[in-house]
């Protein structure tokens, strides 16, 4: 109901729907306006962060977005919510929304490709991907690099885990992690990466031997305090995927993958 308030409010329901039964799926073009982001108006609309609540926001070629439309996702990422203000007062909208970022390695696109010369110079490839602030990157929580396919790769049969397969071991998991906030009264909380930052050290403490792993790690990688919580709640939810208890060295060091992609501790 939550959802089909918002896109009413934007205008955005039909009389043949009324009424939103999926999860919304939101992807702008990288030349939306940081209002067509963020939401705005003389009588404030919501925007695409508030459009995403409960689903989806995609965005593809994420440093070809305006660097002002990209700093406004903070809030939102670590909130829940973003607040407009207009000279007519200030409205906030609910914005909790899964965020699902692509992007070339450089301008050229083939940066690193095994067959393909990259024209670009270093200073080109550190300019295009400085192009995203080192505050965003820190509120994102899995950074993975995903390698070129071949022709063989391509025709080949895929042999990964079915999609059907997984969904089931990811409601498994959520249940399982539901189950254990409920046993503390905390309802509230319908995923790991809902949980508050001061409950992290009750619910996300590694065994010893990760608790070490994780210590040698915060200083190699130069984690922040931020990033140091998003690995503590990555190797939360993979425990939970394994239906673990604790949170053991290979959990973390799953978890401290996410954080080290391309070999830069990110």
């Amino acid at each position: 109901m939550e959802c089909t308030a918002i896109h009413s409010v934007a205008g955005l329901l039909s009389r043949d729907k009324p009424l939103l039964s999926d999860r919304p799926f939101r992807a702008p073009h990288h030349t939306v306006s940081v209002t067509g982001l963020s939401g705005g108006g003389t009588v404030p609309k919501p925007g695409e962060i508030t459009l995403a609540h409960n689903g989806v926001l995609f965005l593809d070629e994420l440093p070809e977005f305006e660097r002002r439309a990209l700093e406004i996702l903070r809030q939102p990422i670590e909130e829940g919510s973003i607040v407009i203000s207009r000279a007519a007062g200030t409205v906030t909208y609910p914005s909790r929304f899964l965020l699902v970022a692509a992007m070339n390695p450089c301008k050229c696109g083939w940066h690193g490709h095994p067959s393909h010369r990259c024209i670009c110079s270093r200073a080109q490839i550190d300019s295009y991907i400085g192009r995203i602030s080192g505050p965003l990157l820190d509120r994102i929580d899995i950074i993975a690099d995903v390698p070129s396919l071949d022709f063989d790769d391509l025709s080949r049969k895929p042999s990964g885990e079915p999609s059907a397969a997984i969904r089931k071991r990811v409601i498994a998991a959520r249940s399982f992690a539901r189950d254990r906030y409920a046993r503390y009264g905390l309802d509230e909380i319908t995923a790991n990466a809902h949980l508050p930052s001061h409950l992290i050290q009750e619910f996300c403490k590694p065994d010893p031997s990760g608790l070490e792993l994780l210590r040698s790690a915060f200083d190699r990688l130069g984690l922040t305090a931020r990033s140091y919580d998003r690995v503590l709640r990555i190797a939360r939810t993979i425990a939970d995927l394994e239906a673990s208890a604790e949170i053991r060295a290979h959990h973390i060091a799953e978890a401290l993958q996410f954080r080290n992609a391309g070999g830069k501790a990110l």
